[in-house]
């Protein structure tokens, strides 16, 4: 009975230690992540995102009028 106990024990202490370690980790990934965002500006991605779009469309076309020229 006493050998059960501490088996229980360690196995709680075990799985404290590991519990403590995946918080750790996410702790980091989380800081990480924020730190992240804090130097992203949302609305300057959103403006050079539709710029993109814009010139992936003009581009698209371009190639589509210089297709039908050539035919």
């Amino acid at each position: 009975m006493r050998k059960q106990n501490q088996q229980q024990q360690q196995a709680q202490r075990q799985a404290a230690q590991t519990n403590a370690q995946k918080v750790q980790q996410q702790n980091a990934q989380n800081q990480h992540n924020q730190e992240f965002a804090s130097e992203t500006d949302a609305q300057q991605v959103k403006q050079q995102n539709q710029a993109s779009a814009q010139r992936k469309g003009q581009a698209s076309a371009q190639q589509q009028q210089q297709g039908r020229q050539q035919q």
